[in-house]
């Protein structure tokens, strides 16, 4: 775990890595980047699983701004560790504000689980239709 938590949400995976900077609206949690495959998608409330970020070192300002607006997922289950994006959620706790778990997990080991389903994330792992 990057950033310690527990969350339930529905697993959404992303088929393509993101950069958050551009590629999602903080207002409305919605992937905007017409050049993802994921384009026009929720993100909000999800288990959220990423192959990997993207670019930018904003996207640690995005991820606070999701959290700040309401519009993030439940937690971030990453394929590829990403210290920018977890410095938003640490930035988010520090003022204050909501958080969610940030993990790495090989994605293969998500196999089972299909999209839709209802997950809890804790810091002993991912259960899936609790």
């Amino acid at each position: 775990m990057l950033v310690p938590g527990s969350a339930k949400g529905r697993f959404l995976r992303l088929s393509a890595p993101i950069s958050l900077w551009g590629g999602v609206d903080p207002k409305s949690g919605m992937i905007t980047d017409p050049r993802h495959p994921d384009y026009g998608r929720s993100i909000v409330g999800t288990v959220l699983a990423i192959p990997g970020a993207v670019g930018s070192s904003s996207s640690s300002a995005i991820m606070l701004e999701l959290l700040r607006e309401g519009t993030a997922p439940a937690a971030v289950i990453m394929g590829y560790a990403d210290a920018i994006l977890a410095l938003g959620v640490l930035v988010s706790i520090e003022l204050g504000h909501p958080f969610c778990p940030v993990l790495e997990v090989e994605l293969n080991t998500l196999e089972g689980f299909v999209e839709g389903t209802l997950l809890t994330v804790t810091s002993e792992g991912i259960i899936s239709g609790s």
